[in-house]
């Protein structure tokens, strides 16, 4: 029997370094891709020297041709593709005056269009084997609008409606689609930059304020060893302290 093989589709340094390097320790083969795949041969290294396999792939997640690349390379010279992670952000700040045409449609793009491309790719491939997982990231956006937020939240909101739909059709075929709602600021570079902003130092907010990226992983990995009697669609998590 082979490894299996989990995709991460937008690998950045924290959520998605995370997800590789706990699927990773669970014995799985990590392909990840995102736009500057060099930026990826130091977790690959990590990982390879922790005992994991990895792969880095340079990918435009909201280009059609860089998707179904990736896919089939993956496909036909590693293998198939057991579990796909969509994980691509776009969370900025534009109060509406300030949003341009090509910014909210860049981080529509990002957020929801390229969402569509995986998903549907990841799809192609799974619905022949009967079987695989195709989960995707999002955000407090996903669920409501916030002021200076127009652009992510409808990008969010429209990759949680793909998901869904996607659940509603691929259930049935043993495809077990779910979003994740994270509810929260997570513990990275940007988060603690927002907080720098505001006259905040981040290393003297109560523990536990900021979700860690390992929690991150955690949840997803729970999502992918849930029994098919008990599938979940959508799992929201957030710090204890976090208003909702």
């Amino acid at each position: 029997m082979t490894a299996p093989i989990v995709l991460i589709v937008g690998a950045g340094d924290y959520i998605g370094a995370a997800i590789a390097r706990k699927f990773a320790s669970e014995g799985f083969v990590v392909c990840m891709g995102r736009r500057n795949g060099d930026k990826l041969a130091p977790l690959v290294a990590d990982i390879e020297a922790a005992g994991g396999t990895a792969h880095g792939f340079t990918m435009d997640a909201r280009s059609e041709e860089s998707t179904e690349e990736v896919f089939a390379r993956i496909e036909n010279e590693i293998g198939p593709i057991d579990v796909l992670i969509f994980n691509v952000g776009g969370n900025v700040h534009f109060p509406i005056l300030e949003t341009t045409a090509r910014v909210f449609r860049k981080v529509w793009e990002m957020a929801c269009f390229a969402g569509f491309f995986s998903g549907r790719e990841a799809a192609r491939y799974m619905v022949p084997r009967k079987k695989g997982c195709i989960f995707f990231t999002g955000a407090s956006a996903s669920m409501r609008g916030n002021p200076g937020f127009a652009a992510f939240s409808a990008g969010k909101a429209g990759l949680r409606m793909l998901a869904q739909s996607l659940a509603r059709e691929l259930g049935p075929k043993n495809i077990h689609v779910a979003h994740l709602v994270i509810d929260a600021g997570v513990d990275t570079a940007f988060v603690r930059d927002i907080h720098r902003a505001r006259g905040q130092d981040p290393d003297a907010l109560p523990p536990d304020t900021l979700m860690n990226p390992d929690s991150v992983a955690e949840a997803y990995w729970y999502l992918y060893n849930q029994k098919r009697d008990a599938w979940t669609f959508e799992l929201d998590v957030r710090p204890f302290a976090e208003k909702w």
